[in-house]
């Protein structure tokens, strides 16, 4: 079993945050870029960013990529949300020198079919304005295999950018995405009307947390072509509402594709986001689903 460390609660000044919360609530996607953590919150209009530096006590700082804040109302906010879900670091590319960010909507629903491309600068800050994708093209072949769809983590390992479609007790199946990258760059770069379909889709039994059936909710790439996922046990039936948290894990995929190790965390948090921020130490962030509950930064040591 993983035991966690607590880091700190991803605080945000009230005055930058568009509710007037002293804190993300619902942080997912884990990335970083250099000296930087990134992490998209699915109920904002914002990323947030902040230093990775274990030791440092600042706020969270957002960066806007829509305009427009969302309603006050938990509900109402939850119907309009793009559910920005899945952030992924994209290398250098025609007119991203530096490289760029991508935010992947889940495709849950109709309004959650959209990316936004985040340039990065030399310091690996944001750059110009995000530029919206629609995702329907991408999406619309993947509902053949999976009705509900729910695309929580995205990332390039080897040539290939990785979706991972979460499970959950309708649909258990959890599925690894893989596109050839250098098509997909070409349809990001608007050299390409549409784009192209999956090279490959893989399906991964995880098993369970208690009775409820594990989901990815992230993915991090590994030297050598290999991959790792955060998976959380959500007491939930599709993947609109949200349920209690059952267990969570962490798990090992071999540069072959194949799964090699699942470990439980202790305390089942509710992992949405991971990444790797060197000397051994896997970062994680947490969504509670609960707007007055900050989420948290947690890290342990690898292996």
């Amino acid at each position: 079993m993983l035991t966690p460390v607590h880091l700190r609660d991803l605080l945000v000044e009230p005055t930058q945050h568009p509710r007037d919360q002293a804190h993300l609530s619902a942080a997912s996607g884990l990335v970083r870029v250099g000296r930087w953590l990134y992490v998209v919150a699915d109920d904002e209009h914002h990323l947030g960013m902040l230093e990775a530096d274990e030791g440092a006590a600042q706020r969270v700082q957002l960066h806007r990529i829509l305009p427009g804040d969302l309603p006050e109302s938990k509900g109402k906010r939850k119907a309009l949300k793009p559910d920005l879900e899945a952030l992924a670091l994209l290398p250098a590319m025609p007119g991203h020198p530096h490289g760029a960010l991508l935010a992947l909507g889940s495709g849950s629903k109709p309004n959650r079919q959209q990316a936004f491309l985040i340039s990065l600068d030399a310091d690996g800050k944001p750059g110009a304005a995000a530029r919206s994708i629609d995702l329907t093209e991408l999406y619309q072949p993947l509902r053949a295999e999976f009705a509900d769809l729910n695309i929580e983590g995205a990332f390039i390992a080897g040539q290939h950018l990785h979706l991972l479609q979460r499970g959950n007790k309708g649909d258990g199946r959890n599925a690894c995405i893989e596109y050839a990258w250098a098509d997909i760059q070409t349809w990001i770069s608007r050299a390409q009307a549409s784009p192209s379909r999956a090279h490959r889709i893989t399906e991964f039994a995880l098993g369970q947390g208690g009775d409820v059936p594990l989901g990815f909710t992230d993915g991090t790439p590994l030297p050598g072509g290999g991959w790792m996922f955060s998976a959380v046990a959500e007491d939930t039936s599709d993947s609109y509402n949200d349920g209690a948290c059952a267990g969570s894990s962490i798990g090992w995929v071999g540069g072959d594709g194949k799964l090699q190790r699942l470990e439980p965390i202790e305390g089942a948090p509710k992992v949405e986001g991971i990444a790797l921020v060197g000397d051994g130490r896997l970062w994680m962030v947490t969504d509670s689903d609960d707007p007055e509950i900050a989420s948290q930064l947690l890290a342990f040591e690898l292996d």
